[in-house]
């Protein structure tokens, strides 16, 4: 089914994607320009699951950001704070047939990898769809935010959580 492997994002991806995002996250669209900003911004943080003949099937969008701020859905990130040692995961999604195979865990252990690398050591991320079993099973908890950052969580649906990893 596919000899998938996980690398830098490059922009030449982002087409599919933004294509695989808006399959995966219906209820948060995204234009594919913030995708892209947040690709410049991420670099080796961002990564795309794919396979010589069948493309795109998996990605993770991530860049310095500060803990306990939640950058805003579809809308530009700039001016961009201080990450202060900290990453955000803006997005972690895999094509539903990969689903089980482990890709997720593999990318993100890429991903923890690469920001040490880098010298972060706090990853952030906001759980949607059902998903903070998912993201405890790989070693985050979920936050209570302050006030500011609970206006924009909000905006994540209600059952959104904000979640930190230390590494």
């Amino acid at each position: 089914m596919g000899d998938w492997t996980w690398r830098s994002m490059e922009e030449r991806d982002l087409v599919q994607v933004v294509a695989l995002a808006d399959r995966l996250f219906p209820d948060h669209p995204e234009d594919a320009a913030h995708f892209g900003e947040r690709l410049a911004l991420g670099a080796r943080l961002c990564l795309a699951l794919s396979d010589a003949h069948a493309g795109v099937a998996g990605y993770a969008i991530a860049y310095p950001w500060p803990l306990g701020r939640v950058p805003p859905l579809n809308r530009s990130l700039a001016p961009v704070p201080s990450a202060q040692g900290a990453a955000y995961l803006h997005d972690l999604g895999i094509e539903p047939a990969l689903a089980g195979a482990g890709q997720a865990g593999a990318g993100l252990a890429l991903l923890i990898g690469r920001m040490r690398e880098a010298g972060l050591h706090d990853l952030a991320l906001v759980a949607v769809n059902g998903t903070v079993r998912f993201w405890e099973r790989h070693g985050f908890r979920s936050c209570a935010p302050g006030d500011a950052t609970a206006r924009t969580l909000a905006s994540y649906g209600g059952e959104a959580r904000y979640m930190i990893r230390t590494l």
